[in-house]
């Protein structure tokens, strides 16, 4: 078959990317972090039950400069799905789906998710 005259199928390095496209990539890249994320969650958690001496350590990693920028994805993860999750609720109802709806709320859910982790991170440190 190698000499068919059937058209190829297209992918990604003839598409440039569109804001719905990488959205809905980034979603599904953020609920597998917030899989992983939980884990060192649990792990901090169980660190807490198992005596001070683990829970010193588990806070010394959680505390590092690697640890703080996993605890900060991991935050910004939470608010992207959130916020892409309502969203999606808004498309399950049969609303937004007109192309420049569809971009505004796009961008909301980037900037949305954005504010968010600035400010539980402002608060967090403030307290």
């Amino acid at each position: 078959m190698s000499g068919s005259n059937r058209p190829m199928s297209p992918h990604l390095q003839v598409y440039r990317p569109q804001l719905t496209s990488v959205l809905s990539i980034t979603h599904r890249a953020t609920g597998v972090a917030l899989a992983v994320g939980t884990i060192f969650l649990v792990w901090w958690l169980v660190a807490a039950g198992a005596g001070p001496d683990y829970f010193v350590y588990v806070q010394g990693i959680m505390g590092s400069w690697l640890g703080l920028l996993i605890l900060l994805g991991f935050s910004w993860a939470v608010f992207f799905h959130l916020c892409n999750g309502i969203r999606h609720l808004f498309w399950d109802a049969g609303y937004g789906f007109e192309l420049e709806t569809a971009y505004k709320s796009g961008w909301a859910t980037v900037a949305g998710s954005v504010v968010l982790t600035a400010v539980a991170w402002a608060i967090g440190l403030a307290g």
